[in-house]
């Protein structure tokens, strides 16, 4: 049963592959990604050989406890974990929990991270290559170590995945991890300055770590090298009651996702009009737009874009309030204008199959264009003008103020034009309508990533003329240059959002039927 399950999950990595080129390329670059990663650190270890002992201690204790946390909570913060066979789809077969536990985490192994983060564990018994005794002992930890990773981020998309089962729990769920993620710029300065005040708090840190469930597994290989086997014991007891406590917690939180499904309750709805369609006109466009916003503010798949608002101010204004210049703070609003003008290269990804309703009812591509940028730009131009305004309050910089608008605003309308293109041409592998916006598809993370990487050079290439004046007013203190860099920014943006829409609306109409097809392949 299990080496059933274990090759259904290639199959349908397989077929999916098959349906989708550009998938396989985001694979194949993933993994090649992954082989540059593990090179640098196999050679890393091997270096570590030729150190003294505390330092190797110290290298790789914390690299394992950084690669625990990373496996275990980057999964619900960013793009998840790989779901080619999701739990949910099996619940209707008499599995038992028990294989299907084992299946899942030799699947999670077998991925390309799992393979690479794999491999550089097992290269820790090159660190301690000169020491036998721990050389056999860290290819032990190395594998309980990856399947501790493995299972931690089952585990934690499982429990997570039962908790958010409602709207209200979402929403608890996603103050829950917002809060530190504030705390993360913070706490992220105050580390580093520890290191730069105290060259030797590496070892003391990792000491710490040794005795936690992150780092325990880890320092077994280096006591044992430093003749301390009482200790290498006791942390190798808390290694595998870990990974055992990991296990326990997964095998709860599947079997009751399998066997005590949640199921939506009917509640009546209470009279409230039209919503947000009574506000907008009574228009293509309009329609389009009620809907796009209503997504934006009880979507969750929306509120991940939402959550680098405040995120990026208060991560700045830590960074500037430890340098005591406020001025940092002045890059704010461009940063967040590209953040949200470029958000909804995606937006017809994330209809899925509801886009068919857009075809059924013959909406044109121009006026689905419109809609989309219109929801958008209903929150996030107030929002980049008033964080423009405010960064030159704080830094005192009003001099400055009208070449920030034009590059924020020139950002702004730019990026509305090129998501409208882009999202028109390409589909993206995105978490579907009702799943977790913290589930992941083969090859989804470096598809999106190398998007985005190609979106923002298309934009940053667009804002020049702009971006230019205002940099140049700024470097000389030539406030007519400020100025035009607004009329260039409003002018340019403009003429370039128009374009956008229209080039986007003739795409879509152009190209409706074919990204329906390609979206119905994702399901």
């Amino acid at each position: 049963m299990v080496a059933t399950l274990v090759k259904l999950r290639f199959l349908l990595l397989a077929n999916s592959l098959r349906k989708s080129p550009w998938q396989l390329v985001a694979v194949i670059l993933g993994g090649l990604y992954g082989l540059g990663l593990l090179v640098l650190a196999i050679a890393g270890l091997f270096v570590l050989r030729f150190a003294d002992i505390e330092f190797a201690r110290s290298v790789t204790v914390l690299a394992g406890a950084a690669l625990v946390v990373g496996w275990t909570v980057l999964p619900v913060l960013t793009s998840g974990i790989d779901q080619t066979v999701e739990p949910a789809r099996l619940a209707t077969f008499p599995i038992p929990l028990n294989t299907l536990l084992l299946s899942l985490a030799i699947s999670g192994v077998l991925g390309v991270p799992g393979l690479v983060t794999l491999v550089a564990a097992l290269a820790t018994a090159g660190t301690w290559w000169g020491h036998p005794l721990a050389a056999l002992a860290a290819v032990v930890c190395a594998v309980i170590g990856v399947l501790t990773c493995v299972v931690g981020s089952r585990m934690l998309v499982a429990l997570s995945s039962r908790i958010s089962a409602g709207r209200r729990a979402r929403e608890a769920k996603g103050i829950l991890i917002f809060v530190p993620l504030l705390m993360l710029g913070p706490i992220i300065l105050w580390v580093s300055q520890q290191f730069r005040d105290a060259a030797d708090l590496l070892p003391r840190i990792a000491n710490v770590v040794s005795w936690t469930p992150l780092g325990a597994i880890w320092a077994v290989p280096a006591d044992i090298a430093s003749g301390n086997p009482g200790r290498a014991g006791l942390e190798f007891l808390i290694g595998i009651g870990t990974l055992g406590a990991f296990l326990l917690l997964w095998r709860w939180g599947l079997a009751r996702a399998l066997e005590s499904p949640h199921h939506s309750t009917q509640t009546r709805a209470a009279a409230r009009g039209l919503g947000l369609f009574a506000i907008f006109p009574d228009t293509p466009s309009g329609a389009v737009a009620s809907r796009a916003l209503t997504y934006w503010m009880r979507d969750p798949r929306y509120a991940q874009s939402l959550i680098t608002v405040p995120l990026v101010p208060i991560l700045i204004f830590v960074y500037a309030g430890t340098n005591g210049n406020l001025a940092p703070l002045n890059v704010v609003a461009p940063i967040i204008a590209v953040l949200l003008s470029l958000s909804i290269y995606t937006d017809v990804s994330y209809d899925n199959t509801a886009f068919a309703l857009h075809l059924q009812t013959g909406v044109s591509g121009r006026a689905d264009r419109v809609g989309r940028v219109l929801a958008l730009a209903v929150f996030a131009v107030p929002v980049c003008v008033v964080l423009a305004i405010g960064s030159v309050w704080a830094a005192n910089t009003w001099e400055i103020l009208p070449g920030l608008l034009g590059i924020t605003i020139g950002i702004l309308l730019t990026g509305f034009g090129v998501s409208s293109v882009i999202s028109a041409r390409f589909v993206f592998m995105v978490p579907a309508p009702g799943e977790s916006p913290f589930t992941s598809k083969p090859g989804g993370g470096v598809s999106l990533m190398l998007s985005m990487f190609a979106t923002w050079s298309i934009l940053g290439i667009l804002i020049l003329p702009e971006l230019v004046l205002a940099v140049v007013g700024f470097a000389l203190d030539i406030a007519a240059l400020g100025w035009l860099s607004l009329v260039v920014g409003i002018t340019l943006g403009s003429t370039l959002l128009v374009i956008g829409i229209r080039q986007g609306g003739a795409i879509l109409d152009r190209r409706g039927p074919t990204l329906l097809a390609q979206l119905q392949k994702q399901r």
